[in-house]
């Protein structure tokens, strides 16, 4: 299997692209107080899943998805505050509150996946 074929991976990498062009469009300051850091947080869901999968043990991988996870609930405070300070939308709030649980629930199945044998 490759990473690209994981549907969560995609998912956190699709959600991170969504947001970086809606944050590329605020102030300055905005930008660095919580741009930088919704940015960040949301691009590193997708990036610990790579570096997990790409270590080829699953100890190790199972390590990275949950910092993984860890990255997703920290995406979901910096969206609320971006929310709250009127940065977004209500409607991309909503849609991103969305991809933040379906991600979530994706990301569990996975991490509760990893390091069991395969069924055929």
């Amino acid at each position: 299997m490759k990473l690209e074929e994981l549907q969560v991976y995609r998912l956190s990498m699709d959600m991170g692209e969504r947001i970086w062009k809606i944050v590329e469009k605020w102030n300055y300051f905005s930008k660095d107080t919580i741009g930088k850091q919704l940015v960040r947080a949301v691009d590193s869901v997708a990036a610990n899943l790579s570096e997990g999968f790409g270590r080829f043990h699953f100890k190790e991988n199972k390590h990275f998805a949950y910092y993984s996870r860890g990255s997703l609930y920290e995406t979901k405070t910096w969206l609320t505050k971006a929310y709250n300070r009127k940065l977004i939308s209500d409607e991309n709030f909503q849609l991103f509150q969305n991809d933040i649980n379906s991600i979530g629930v994706k990301l569990n199945n996975y991490i509760n996946s990893i390091g069991k044998p395969k069924m055929t």
